[in-house]
């Protein structure tokens, strides 16, 4: 065989081998019925894509279990996919997304004239003479920057005091735990992620609501009023409150609800605290929850916003869609995902390990990345 001949073959022998790393990639991998099915017929973008990052978050192992997606466009729900075992009818707990509910509550409070932003907030053991803790604000407070002494995370996880309030011996009366805390720095000094924080927020509202009243009560006048005010409103059917032994709601992290209800949530952040034009809450109010606190431009007030964070972790989405992006997060990878700029609220609900968290950022940053900004 002539020489000038072996390029050419060695070449056309490549082929299939070229074609499986490139051409046979899973962009080009016909989608299932059921991931076509995620997606309404005209979501208002390409719908293959949109079906293929959906089913991809689904797929990937790497990410832990996905039970529960529904991205909204414009006003409409233009996909939703659920995993083995869950519907749009199950309540998913939201974990830390919970506090996001306590600040619309304390919000609520606020614009009732019933609390006010800049002053002290009504716990009567920080309002004896000479205790430091009385100079907290209700403001630092939701932005968390009480300085009081907090522990997220522990080297032993049962040893964290977000543990030991939730789970062990504060369990039955977490606001009492969380506002015994001495302060470890000044009020407004520093900033630190606490989810004592909100519950002291849900006490402060017990307080205003139904002061004086006895744990039955607390839970009944707070749940009555989250429900008139809140999520009656807003159509949220599912969307249901925990609350501790002592009567206070749980603001840290216990709300169920399913994943169109919490997508409702999203899209009445959105739309400034608004649904189907009613102003429910003042604008100003969500202007003050997605305005970067003090000591860390990457959260707000009970919400985190699409920056760096102080610490250098990363948390929602930045640089990876609009910096207006802002968002609920909770343990174990759940999202309500919130972008004025591209009119949409994508909503991941799940079960992942911490180490898995950052592969459901990953494809969550594609869906987003679908939707055009304006």
């Amino acid at each position: 065989m002539p020489p000038r001949h072996l390029p050419l073959i060695l070449a056309l022998a490549a082929l299939p081998a070229l074609a499986a790393c490139s051409g046979g990639g899973a962009a080009d991998k016909p989608l299932s019925d059921q991931a076509m099915a995620a997606v309404v017929a005209d979501p208002g973008i390409a719908r293959e894509p949109l079906a293929r990052a959906v089913d991809e978050l689904f797929a990937d192992s790497k990410a832990g279990e996905t039970r529960g997606l529904v991205v909204v466009y414009a006003g409409k729900v233009v996909a939703q996919r659920y995993g083995a075992g869950f519907t749009a009818d199950t309540r998913q707990i939201g974990w830390s997304m919970a506090k996001t509910v306590t600040g619309v509550l304390t919000g609520l409070l606020v614009a009732d004239g019933r609390l006010r932003l800049d002053e002290s907030v009504p716990i009567p053991a920080w309002q004896r003479s000479g205790d430091p803790r009385g100079e907290i604000t209700l403001r630092q407070l939701l932005q968390m920057r009480s300085g009081l002494r907090h522990s997220e995370r522990a080297p032993r996880r049962a040893e964290s005091d977000q543990v030991r309030m939730l789970f062990t011996d504060g369990r039955d009366d977490m606001a009492a735990y969380a506002e015994a805390q001495p302060l470890e720095a000044e009020p407004g000094r520093t900033w630190k992620y606490s989810s004592a924080t909100s519950v002291i927020l849900a006490d402060v509202a017990a307080r205003v609501l139904a002061e004086g009243a006895d744990p039955a009560r607390r839970r009944q006048v707070v749940a009555d009023y989250l429900k008139a005010r809140l999520f009656a409103p807003l159509g949220m059917r599912s969307m249901t409150a925990e609350f501790d032994a002592g009567g206070t709601f749980i603001g840290s992290s216990m709300v169920w609800a399913t994943a169109r209800d919490w997508a409702r949530f999203g899209e009445f952040l959105r739309s400034g605290g608004a649904v189907a034009g009613a102003q429910i809450l003042p604008r100003g109010w969500v202007e003050f929850m997605t305005t970067p606190a003090p000591r860390n431009p990457g959260y707000g007030g009970q919400l985190w916003l699409n920056r760096p964070q102080a610490n250098g972790e990363t948390v929602l989405l930045p640089g990876r869609a609009p910096q207006s992006l802002f968002g609920m997060v909770g343990h174990a990878g759940q999202y309500v995902l919130v972008s004025p700029a591209q009119k949409l609220t994508v909503v991941r609900l799940g079960e992942s390990r911490e180490d898995e968290v950052p592969a459901v950022r990953d494809h969550l940053a594609a869906i987003v990345g679908l939707f055009p900004a304006r």
